[in-house]
């Protein structure tokens, strides 16, 4: 429905559409590349379906600048309600687009079941030639975009590949199951006796794994496994990696003690982007396992990290859970607060008071993160600490105090 709304759209503005189909968002974003066009994809990315939604791409591959996106915003904002054309009296649909130029839309034919094509070579030639021979890998394709992609690209790299949640319907994507819900994708890990398990989300462009015991693996232990061999490899620009305010401090202490730079953005793949762009630097990402290779895509890619994951085991020999091993995850507590007035955080002396002291507590082995929500009434407060307990009751009291200073809505 909504792919016809678009391509409709498109179309009437006299833009020329190129159907994919069902394909990940990292595809539409290295389609666009190699074609020097805008691209759009319509996904849930990790969500549930009903947050189905549209994702655009400039030409180039690239997400659109935060600028770009407030002019769409306001644009669709100011017509929301609206007629859908403001034509003059009189006038009708047919001579409105009278002498206009109106777009072609072509669907990309492909055999059913057949996975793409020009973007799996792509990945394939990663590689360079190595393959995958003698992994058995477990894949969750989180009922979503990669269902196809996926299996196919790692079989065609020679390893042994159980899939998981490749039954999309349109509405069960993410549906627990995938990157936001990897707890079957840990017990058939564990069940089968897989080398590994990957679990992609609902629109293939992040990427969480599982060691053979069914222990989590997430963005930031990738991201330091990643790292590590860029660097053993001499392929990590300057030694140093990007990463968000979010990455946990154990991330930090890790490169820190094997002397590599980390340089920190704000939450959102579009920033570590951007300073990967600026340091001309090699790798980038996310917690949330959302990782950039700039040299070999221009937005983040579920399933061309698997592919260097793997990679990295298959050449070493070392199990993941031996390699991930490489940093130790502090424990790390987030709430949401609930606020009568979000502005007021910036001259809320005494909450930041009580911030410095939590910090001071720490001694360097703990952090506190606290940042406004930029379209809620919502302040988030993260703590990492040394155990659980006192992330725990540290949280606790700053929430307390942040309420305390900013107070809590009526309703």
């Amino acid at each position: 429905m909504l792919e016809g709304a678009l391509a409709s759209g498109l179309s009437s503005e006299g833009v020329d559409v190129s159907l994919l189909g069902v394909v990940p968002t990292p595809e539409v974003a290295w389609r666009s590349a190699a074609a020097s066009a805008p691209g759009a994809v319509i996904s849930a990315s990790h969500n549930p379906y009903a947050d189905n939604g549209i994702k655009f791409f400039a030409a180039g591959g690239r997400k659109l600048e935060d600028a770009v996106e407030e002019r769409l915003e306001k644009e669709l904002s100011s017509r929301r309600g609206g007629p859908p054309l403001d034509l003059p009296p009189g006038a009708s649909l047919r001579s409105a687009a009278a002498g206009s130029r109106i777009g072609r839309l072509r669907r990309r034919e492909r055999p059913p079941g057949a996975a793409s094509d020009g973007y799996m070579d792509h990945l394939v030639s990663t590689l360079e030639g190595r393959t995958l021979d003698g992994l058995h890998v477990v894949v969750d394709c989180a009922n979503g975009a990669g269902y196809r992609v996926a299996p196919e690209v790692l079989r065609r790299l020679g390893a042994r590949v159980d899939v998981i949640s490749d039954q999309p319907d349109g509405t069960n994507i993410n549906e627990g199951c995938g990157s936001t819900h990897p707890e079957q994708l840990q017990k058939y890990v564990v069940e089968a006796g897989a080398d590994v398990g990957l679990a992609l989300d609902g629109d293939a462009d992040r990427v969480l794994a599982v060691d053979r015991r069914g222990e989590l693996v997430d963005g930031d232990q990738l991201i330091a496994v990643c790292a590590l061999d860029l660097r053993e490899r001499r392929l990590l620009q300057d030694d140093t990696v990007v990463v968000t305010v979010m990455t946990n401090l154990g991330f930090r202490q890790a490169m820190e003690h094997h002397g590599l730079h980390v340089v920190e953005t704000a939450v959102g793949d579009r920033y570590v982007l951007e300073a990967l762009e600026q340091g001309s630097w090699s790798l980038g990402g996310e917690q949330s396992g959302h990782i950039i290779f700039r040299s070999l895509a221009t937005t983040g890619d579920g399933l061309l990290t698997s592919v260097q994951l793997l990679d990295v085991m298959r050449r070493t020999g070392r199990p993941l859970a031996e390699l991930a091993s490489v940093m130790t995850r502090l424990p790390q507590v987030l709430r949401n607060v609930r606020v009568a007035d979000r502005e007021g955080l910036t001259g809320a002396d005494r909450f930041w008071a009580e911030v410095r002291s939590a910090e001071a507590d720490f001694d360097g082995k703990g952090r506190v993160l606290v940042r406004p929500s930029g379209t809620e009434p919502v302040v988030r407060v993260m703590v990492e600490a040394p155990t659980h307990e006192q992330a725990e009751e540290t949280v606790d009291h700053l929430c307390a105090a942040l309420a305390a200073a900013l107070g809590t809505p009526t309703s």
